[in-house]
């Protein structure tokens, strides 16, 4: 596993880092993002690229099981992604870290976290909402549609059925909810936001089932915001899919 530091493909934001936050050029350490190919990690790396942290890459190839090698299971003991080192500070799953980087560095980049209590409620409010009623029908989906037969595996028509009439009553929601907001958690981008973009990018592109983002106006329109934002753009011009 060789690291990759962001600063080598990403002069795009160092140079917004040094020219908007120069004071924090030495007072940061360089985070490590482990396995930037896979959907979960990404939400880490967008993150981090609205906050403005330094950071660089080690890729992991699951398809070769290098998430199961020793040594990675000393930083993941359940062998998955993503993983990120901050120096001696390890921490793995997506959502906690990004929650962990929103508030360590909430005066930097991007606020992604809302400016008052009330805000910050709506983004963990919808950010919960994502982790437990949206993300399991589309990982499930991406998994059916795009991981099984690149395995070999026989793919479970009912259970492609079942999650995406799930997915379709989140996303009923989802139209319902923004309808009155720019954004989930109100009228700033968010995590909540942030955090739906890699399965996201799944549902519309190799999947084929952008009709289920299509077919609701303001569903539509918010994934047209969010998923043309450079932090995202530029995650998917460095880190392509392995589907």
């Amino acid at each position: 596993m060789r690291a990759v530091a962001w600063s080598e493909n990403f002069q795009y934001a160092k140079d917004q880092r040094e020219q908007r936050i120069g004071k924090y050029k030495s007072a940061t350490m360089v985070v490590k993002v482990y396995g930037p190919a896979c959907a979960s990690p990404k939400r880490v790396l967008v993150c981090l690229i609205e906050k403005e942290i330094e950071f660089e890459t080690v890729p992991l190839d699951l398809f070769k099981g290098e998430h199961k090698d020793p040594e990675f299971l000393k930083l993941q003991p359940f062998g998955t992604v993503p993983v990120t080192e901050d120096g001696d500070y390890i921490l793995f799953e997506s959502r906690a870290i990004m929650r962990y980087y929103a508030e360590k560095y909430k005066s930097q980049g991007t606020d992604l976290l809302g400016k008052t209590i009330e805000g910050r409620g709506q983004v963990e409010n919808w950010l919960e909402v994502e982790a437990h009623n949206y993300n399991p029908p589309i990982r499930t989906l991406a998994h059916q549609l795009l991981l099984f037969p690149k395995l070999g595996f026989p793919r479970d028509e009912n259970l492609i059925e079942e999650s995406e009439e799930k997915l379709a009553k989140v996303l009923d929601v989802y139209e319902e909810k923004l309808s009155n907001s720019k954004y989930l958690a109100g009228d700033f981008f968010s995590l909540a936001d942030l955090s739906h973009l890699p399965f996201t990018q799944y549902l519309v592109g190799k999947m084929g089932k952008d009709y289920m983002i299509r077919s609701r106006k303001h569903v539509s329109a918010w994934w047209d915001d969010i998923s043309s934002r450079p932090s995202w753009q530029k995650v998917l011009q460095l880190y392509p899919s392995p589907f």
